[in-house]
């Protein structure tokens, strides 16, 4: 601790009395400042013990005395020193009643004791106490990082609680909580989630002081990472600002961290690689050699039933519209989240086409519950991100299921959602899929002589068609719907061969023409 008026005071050398403001000598003293100005407060930082011989003071005057000690106060100056002997035989009671009218500690310096030995006394403490906290600060320092070596981030952010007398939490790239110290601050630490989002959005090293906890905790956030953009956060509470050896170990976890950090960005960068590396061998049909690559890293996720899934930014990659990078950066930040809360392996690389991720996930796991929960009820503008998802599969059946994904992202981008499952097209009508400008212009073209025939009024071609063909080819229910003689449908339907230059006999034909028909409008039955 710095040094105190009560450490002054008991000083067996410097012999002082206090005369007023005994309630308040536990106040530190930053340090001691001698100075025989009638207002010397100009020249006060606060934190100041002030030693007067009264040389230029109207000492006895009471009114003089108020608004001198009154002013000292103000100033921040923690205690006045009186030397007695030299202009004043004691120190007159005009002073001593101002001091206890303002709760101003007041001590009576005897003629013995010189200004000097009190300066040295206050500067001696507070080098030894700036000692102490270095020292401490150091201690810190390689406990701190025999725990990072030993145990990993969460013992770092335990010992580091331990060090500072509060708490303190670590957050991921997504700004959720994944160590806490000590357990219950993981509820106090998640309720500053909003603050570290807005940490994060700042360029590293950034930090910021947060108050108003429900026990009145003063709140420090450090981000964490190397480069422009903020890796993680550290949050530390205390019931005081932190004092040189709390802000010594406070610094220390934050390189630890933040080295932790960059060397897991290396690992994943390895691990990425070996993950691209098997997900060419299982897309090259070779899932016995994606096995013996994949060991002990990924073997565990390709020995259960996996889904793969493929993200891509909703933004144009003709155009460039929409943040591509940021967008799927976000996705990663959030399927890394979700498997490293549940001890997850899985498995992403890029496809080869910016802003276009391939991932497996274990079917049921935390990562494809997650992107379920993200995604599932978002339309793409919401998201920012399309995702296909792949039926359950497994090794040898990888390539069926990156071509279901990319089916299902196909299908998310034309009807404009987040996320599509593969299963739900094989549930679902291939209707909704006729909606894209590719088909409809097909459509358009096909059924066009139809149209222009009908537009003369030399008959009605195309609702007779839609008629036939959804009865089946059968003359007598078509033409009911109708309300003609069959001998008129065959009549129209030759009409419809001669003009489209096509057979209906043909099952080809009546398909294309069906679709056309569904891409151009629903059909409606006469009558």
């Amino acid at each position: 601790m710095p040094p105190t008026l009560a450490s002054l005071v008991q000083h067996s050398a410097l012999k002082l009395t206090v005369r007023a403001g005994e309630d308040r000598l536990e106040t530190p003293v930053r340090w001691a400042h001698v100075s025989e100005l009638a207002d010397p407060v100009p020249y006060m930082e606060g934190g100041e013990l002030l030693l007067v011989t009264a040389m230029t003071l109207d000492a006895e005057d009471r009114e003089a005395m108020r608004r001198y000690v009154r002013r000292l106060v103000g100033a921040g100056v923690v205690g006045l020193g009186f030397a007695v002997g030299v202009y004043y035989e004691d120190i007159p009671e005009a002073l001593v009643e101002a001091a206890r009218e303002e709760g101003l500690p007041l001590l009576e310096v005897p003629r013995r004791t010189p200004f000097l030995a009190i300066s040295k006394a206050v500067s001696a403490a507070i080098a030894a106490d700036q000692y102490r906290a270095v020292t401490a600060g150091f201690e810190a320092q390689r406990e701190l990082t025999r725990a990072a070596l030993t145990e990993g981030p969460g013992a770092v952010v335990a010992r580091l609680a331990a060090h500072i007398d509060g708490w303190a939490a670590l957050y991921d790239t997504s700004g959720a909580v994944v160590a806490a110290a000590p357990d219950w601050a993981a509820r106090r630490a998640a309720r500053l989630t909003a603050d570290v989002e807005r940490l994060r959005e700042r360029a590293a090293p950034a930090s910021a002081v947060v108050g108003g906890t429900e026990d009145d905790d003063r709140v420090e956030l450090q981000s964490l990472g190397t480069g422009r953009r903020v890796r993680g956060a550290l949050a530390v509470g205390t019931g005081a600002p932190l004092g040189t050896a709390e802000r010594y170990a406070v610094h220390s976890a934050v390189a630890l961290l933040t080295l932790a950090t960059e060397q897991s960005r290396s690992l994943q960068a390895a691990e990425q690689r070996l993950g691209a590396a098997v997900l060419r061998m299982l897309l090259s049909g070779q899932p016995d050699h994606a096995r013996a690559v994949a060991g002990d890293l990924y073997g565990g996720l390709l020995d259960a039933p996996f889904r793969l899934l493929i993200a891509e930014t909703a933004g144009d990659p003709d155009t460039g519209a929409g943040d591509r990078p940021a967008a799927l950066s976000a996705f990663a930040e959030s399927v890394e989240s979700a498997a490293g809360r549940a001890g997850e392996t899985f498995l992403a690389v890029p496809d080869g086409t910016e802003g276009r991720t391939v991932l497996l996930a274990v079917d049921g796991g935390a990562v494809a519950a997650a992107c379920l929960a993200a995604f599932g009820d978002k339309d793409a503008d919401e998201a920012e991100v399309y995702v296909g998802l792949s039926a359950p599969t497994g090794p040898t059946a990888t390539a069926g299921a990156y071509k279901q994904a990319e089916q299902a992202l196909s299908v998310a981008r034309r009807r404009g959602r987040a996320l599509v499952e593969h299963e739900e097209l094989a549930a679902g009508s291939i209707v909704p899929l006729l909606g894209d400008d590719a088909v409809r212009a097909f459509a358009d073209g096909m059924l066009r002589a139809l149209h222009e025939h009908d537009a003369t009024g030399r008959g009605d071609l195309v609702a007779s068609l839609r008629a036939w063909l959804s009865r089946h080819g059968q003359w007598d229910a078509a033409a009911a719907d109708l309300g003609v003689h069959r001998h008129t449908l065959r009549y129209r339907m030759r009409r419809v061969e001669e003009i489209l230059g096509r057979s209906l006999d043909d099952p080809d034909v009546r398909m294309e023409l069906w679709l056309a028909l569904k891409a151009t409008g629903e059909p409606q039955r006469p009558g």
